[in-house]
């Protein structure tokens, strides 16, 4: 992805899953490094103080965020005072073991990012998914869910499970996460899934070669409970704030309006532009306070991503060198995996073609008609790129197209990975040193690897 806006909201915030894609599960582990090689303030200094202007504003303002989808924000966190209890009955239950990304979803739908969904999706709710993008609710309304949230068990799990309707959840490393009561286990067609999801069953696809080809033949479905939040302890944990958390924390800032910008790669300038731009425009509208949700994808990332703790960090020197205002800017990690399969503007390339698998246009489009988004104000955006005239990241001027220069993120990495400078005026200097510095690292940790060549 080079510049897309994944969810760009006015008046209205939906603390919704609304992922997209996911890829190669090889060097998943974010590595938390004893020694930095890099260090700055922490995003957490950037605590926004209310300009004269908003603080002058009626205490009356509230946020005005619509209901979440099903009227009621989902928590599926089990009360501090019935966890030992809880835990005894799931340490007597059949047990299911979860992977990295099966944890990250068990993050998703216990905190309400996915509601109204309070489990793994049963096969009504994963077929509805799968063939119409959306679930009906029992009053007849339509809630827009066009990823299936479902866990994978294969032949052994299943028949240890028997009849038993719930089952106690393991994770990675094999600790008590919750249970899954009231199950339902359904036939995994993996070819349909495939197809339905990513449009193409060609071979390349990165999430289907490491997930759900080698996943389970059998997909189980039920209302989940967790014992406890889920915690990562990489330092990052603080930044993670929950749906809850977060319509707080726009109610403090007396925010009327709420636009969100998710993104798994480094910001840069163009970034900038169209979030500084929405803000504008907002504020032209008659808008008092809008507030920008930056939201890094915390969840799995291919392995030529840049690391959480590496993004993050490059975020920090974004607000500290003021392209982005820390005063009207609330930072939070998106808990989600990654299932790259998203339309995107700037295009996502074929598998195996040299060609997009998708017509970059058609995702406004498709947003623009999707079922169960009737209640968001979503404000279309202009592609940004490198001016090679003014020297800046600008609007995309189709009359003199050949001024303008379109770097990829993967174009961005590979920059930083040679060490070479990308244009003035694309990142912020201070952004760039953290990248450079985190792709010399890794180049001084592979030549340490490198076998010694002995002569004689």
């Amino acid at each position: 992805m080079s510049l897309t806006i994944k969810v760009h909201i006015a008046a209205h915030f939906h603390l919704n899953l609304r992922t997209a894609k996911q890829a190669k599960l090889t060097d998943y582990n974010v590595k938390i490094r004893p020694k930095p090689i890099y260090h700055s303030n922490q995003l957490i200094a950037f605590q926004p103080k209310m300009s004269a202007a908003v603080q002058s504003a009626s205490s009356a303002i509230q946020s005005s965020l619509i209901e979440p989808d099903g009227g009621v924000l989902v928590d599926l966190v089990v009360r501090e005072s019935e966890r030992g209890l809880r835990t005894t009955e799931a340490e007597s239950m059949p047990k299911v073991k979860l992977t990295k990304i099966d944890l990250e979803w068990v993050h998703v739908v216990s905190e309400g990012w996915a509601s109204p969904l309070r489990g793994f999706m049963r096969e009504n709710e994963y077929l509805q998914s799968l063939h119409f993008n959306c679930l009906r609710m029992k009053d007849g309304s339509i809630v827009n869910m066009s990823l299936p949230i479902v866990l994978a068990i294969d032949d052994e799990t299943k028949e240890r499970i028997g009849s038993s309707t719930n089952v106690a959840l393991l994770g990675p490393t094999g600790d008590l996460i919750g249970i899954l009561r009231s199950i339902e286990i359904y036939k995994h067609n993996k070819e349909e899934r495939i197809a339905r999801t990513w449009g193409t069953t060609a071979a390349g696809l990165p999430y289907v070669e490491e997930v759900i080809t080698p996943a389970g033949n059998w997909l189980v479905g039920g209302d989940l409970e967790v014992l406890k939040p889920i915690k990562y302890n990489d330092g990052l944990d603080h930044y993670r704030l929950s749906p809850q958390q977060l319509r707080k924390e726009f109610d403090n800032r007396q925010a009327d309006a709420i636009f969100a910008f998710q993104l798994r790669n480094p910001i840069h300038n163009g970034h900038a532009l169209l979030m500084n731009d929405t803000r504008r425009r907002l504020l032209e509208m008659g808008y008092k306070n809008p507030i920008l949700l930056l939201h890094p994808l915390g969840g799995f990332t291919k392995a030529d991503d840049v690391p959480l703790d590496v993004r993050m960090e490059q975020h920090s020197k974004v607000l500290e060198d003021g392209v982005l205002d820390p005063e009207t800017t609330i930072v939070s990690i998106f808990p989600s995996p990654m299932h790259y399969a998203g339309r995107d503007p700037a295009g996502m390339g074929h598998p195996t073609e040299k060609r997009d698998l998708y017509d970059p246009d058609h995702g406004k489009k498709v947003l623009s008609m999707a079922l169960g988004l009737e209640k968001l104000n979503i404000l279309p955006f202009r592609v940004a790129a490198y001016d090679t005239v003014e020297k800046k990241m600008a609007f995309f001027d189709p009359s003199r197209a050949k001024d303008f220069l379109f770097i990829s993120g993967t174009k961005m990495r590979t920059f930083a990975r040679s060490g070479e400078n990308p244009p003035d005026g694309f990142m912020c200097p201070g952004g760039w040193k953290v990248l450079v510095q985190y792709y010399e690292s890794l180049q001084a940790e592979e030549a340490t690897q490198q076998p010694a060549i002995l002569t004689c």
